[in-house]
């Protein structure tokens, strides 16, 4: 260890606990977090969970990396939040795709208005499953969700009105597809309802509304006692990347909870629409430039969508104790694993 590196300040536990939070808050598919923390020394390491893989939507574990590169982006702002460069390595061994990331609290800085605005958006930051208020989604702040995929090596585009009702349709044909398949109903449903105070999966009360017009063909994951009548003309969205290796879903996940946080930011929620990503024969028809990752209609929520069981405020004296335990771990060089959090 160099004398440079010895007078880096370590993070507090309380910090450390903080940042891991913060990690914990990223967006999932059917909320499966497939992902847990090690830290070790300065380090924190983050590894997928292929438990948590969807077998029949995620063969390839691309919404796997996906989710799990938002969480290293939320890790890295969290540093930023504490006064500190975040030092990242992606994917750091060759042939270990489990070891999704490195990360590690590098000298002291000020965060940038901009870094401090998306911190503070992480526990505001929510799935929106029911209509938007019918206001249009002003072209500056449009452009700014461009901007904020461009940051991270991604593309963002806002489809026009013919390409976004050919996305809605592969849409629709997805859900037929999916409607077919009983693989794909028993998968689902291990990800939904269940028990009270389950911290993963989707609650019911989360379930979107029945739209009999079917203007926005969002996931139904069950039954829904509510009916509403969603916007005729949605704003829609494309996050491509040039690539399509795990490296690729990483950096793009980074940027989907770069441009979702953004939007908080703005007051903006996302309603994603991706299940034509989840079909192979339809996935290439979504985009002609690049690798789509990510679609979702986008707007000003009329009221948040329902939130996870346990955000960071009210996570478990447990998962508290165990975060205390890699702390002190960290600093006698060991290692521990830090619990999920809803």
């Amino acid at each position: 260890m160099t004398a440079r590196t010895r007078r880096i300040p370590r993070l507090s536990g309380d910090a450390v606990a903080e940042c891991l939070y913060a990690a914990m808050a990223a967006p999932s598919i059917h909320n499966t977090q497939p992902w847990f923390f090690r830290v070790r020394g300065r380090e924190v390491e983050v590894w997928t969970d292929p438990e948590r893989q969807l077998a029949l939507l995620d063969p390839t574990g691309r919404q796997m990396f996906l989710s799990v590169g938002a969480a290293v982006f939320n890790l890295r702002l969290a540093l930023l939040a504490h006064g500190r460069i975040p030092v990242l390595r992606l994917l750091p061994e060759p042939g270990r795709r489990d070891l999704a990331a490195r990360i590690q609290a590098g000298p002291t800085t000020a965060p940038s208005p901009t870094a401090a605005a998306l911190a503070a958006a992480i526990t505001r930051r929510h799935t929106n499953r029911h209509p938007f208020r019918p206001t249009a989604v002003p072209w500056p702040v449009l452009d700014e969700l461009v901007g904020a995929a461009a940051a991270e090596g991604a593309r963002l585009t806002v489809a026009d009105p013919i390409v976004r009702d050919a996305i809605l349709s592969l849409t629709r044909t997805a859900d037929g597809v999916f409607g077919q398949s009983d693989a794909y109903r028993f998968e689902l449903a291990a990800w939904t309802g269940g028990r009270p105070g389950r911290r993963d999966g989707v609650p019911a009360y989360a379930y979107p509304p029945r739209d009999p017009s079917g203007r926005l063909p969002l996931r139904h994951f069950g039954p829904s006692t509510e009916s509403a009548t969603f916007e005729r003309r949605p704003t829609l969205v494309r996050l491509t990347t040039r690539g399509d290796t795990p490296y690729d879903w990483m950096r793009a996940g980074q940027a989907l909870q770069r441009v979702l946080l953004t939007a908080t930011a703005r007051h903006l929620a996302a309603s994603p629409v991706n299940q034509a990503l989840e079909v192979a024969s339809l996935r290439r028809l979504v985009s002609s430039q690049g690798y789509a990752r990510w679609c979702s209609g986008s707007g000003t929520a009329p009221r948040p969508a329902p939130r996870r069981a346990a955000p960071f405020s009210t996570f478990s004296t447990a998962a508290r104790t165990e975060l205390r335990a890699a702390e002190h771990a960290s600093q006698e060089g060991g290692s521990a694993l830090g619990r999920r959090c809803q």
